[in-house]
C-alpha cells in the first residue's frame, strides 16, 4: 500500500514500522511514541468561551467578526486570492491563514496593508510553494515597497526560507504556518509531548474534506482511516472564533478519524506581532 501522498500538517506523527509513513514526517526516529495510551474520552478537554481580545493579543474572535467580507474557503483552497491593489505593503500568504489575516487589518484599520494567497491546496503539493512565491514577488515588487510572507516552511525543506533569502523577503519563522496561531514558541514546547495529536484549524475544519478525506481515498475506502491514523491519539482543533457549529464540526472529525477530541483556543497567534507597525 503506497504512503499518504498529501502534505498534511501535524507536529509530530507516531508510526509503526508496517504502516505507511506520512510524507510530512522528516524526524529521523520515525516519530514512534511506543508507550503512549489513547486518550480517554472522559479526560477530552472542553474549553469554555472566551471572549475576543484585541488583535494584539491572541483573543478568540465571534464568529460574526470573521464572517465580515469573508473570502470563499473554495476559492482559498483552489486557486488563493489576488491583491486589492491599494496598499503599499504586500502580504503573500497561504489561502489557509486569509480569513484570519483579513480580520487582523479589518480589526487594526491596517489599510495599508494588501494581502495576496497562493492556493492553500499547495500545502498537500509543498514543491510548488516557493517558485508561486517567486513569481508572486517579482510580478508584484514594482508596485509595493514592501513585501511580507506570512508562510512557515510548510513542507518545503528549507526551499521556501532560500527563496525569500534570495529575494530578500521577510518570511515568518516557523515549522508550520498553523503553529502561528497557537505560537511558535509554545507550539516548540508542547512538540515533544503532543507528537500523537493531528491538528485542525478553523479553515482546515470546514475543508477536511478536501485537505485529508478525499486526497488520502477515505471517501471510497474509510476502513483505511486505520492506517493512516493508527498510532494517532487525538485530534487537537486549534480554534481561532468562537464558533459552536464548528467545534461540533471538528468533533464530528475527530470521530471519523477514531481520534480523542480537544479544542483549543488560540486566535490569531503570532500573525498580529508580525504584520503589526508595518509600512
Amino acid at each position: 500500500m503506497p504512503a499518504p501522498g498529501p502534505h498534511l500538517w501535524r507536529k509530530g506523527v507516531s508510526h509503526a514500522r508496517t504502516r505507511p509513513r506520512p510524507s510530512s514526517c522528516r524526524r529521523a526516529d520515525g516519530c514512534r511514541p511506543d508507550n503512549l495510551a489513547r486518550q480517554p474520552a472522559a479526560s477530552q478537554r472542553r474549553c469554555p468561551p472566551r471572549a475576543a481580545g484585541a488583535a494584539g493579543r491572541a483573543g478568540v474572535a465571534s464568529v460574526a467578526e470573521a464572517a465580515v467580507n469573508a473570502p470563499d474557503d473554495h476559492r482559498l483552497t483552489e486557486t488563493g486570492l489576488p491583491p486589492e491593489g491599494r496598499g503599499r505593503v504586500l502580504v503573500i500568504g497561504c489561502g489557509a491563514l486569509a480569513h484570519e489575516i483579513l480580520a487582523l487589518k479589518r480589526i487594526n484599520g491596517w489599510d495599508h496593508l494588501d494581502l495576496t494567497c497562493l492556493p492553500a491546496i499547495w500545502h498537500n503539493h509543498p514543491d510548488r510553494i516557493a517558485p508561486g512565491l517567486r513569481a508572486l514577488v517579482e510580478r508584484h515588487r514594482a508596485a509595493y515597497p514592501t513585501i511580507l510572507v506570512a508562510y512557515a516552511d510548510c513542507g518545503t525543506g528549507g526551499d521556501l526560507q532560500r527563496t525569500c533569502a534570495e529575494l530578500g523577503v521577510e518570511m515568518m519563522e516557523g515549522p508550520h504556518c498553523y503553529a502561528f496561531f497557537e505560537g511558535a514558541a509554545a507550539s516548540a514546547d508542547r512538540a515533544g509531548d503532543e507528537i500523537d495529536a493531528f491538528y485542525l484549524t478553523d479553515f482546515l475544519t470546514r475543508q477536511f474534506d478536501a485537505f485529508v478525506w478525499r486526497p488520502l481515498g477515505l471517501d471510497r475506502h474509510p476502513e483505511l482511516a486505520t492506517v493512516y491514523f493508527g498510532n494517532y491519539r487525538r485530534l487537537v482543533y486549534l480554534a481561532q472564533t468562537e464558533d459552536a457549529a464548528l467545534d461540533r464540526q471538528a468533533e464530528a472529525c475527530a470521530a471519523r478519524l477514531g481520534l480523542a477530541y480537544e479544542r483549543r483556543p488560540t486566535g490569531y497567534g503570532d500573525l498580529a506581532g508580525f504584520l503589526a507597525g508595518r509600512g
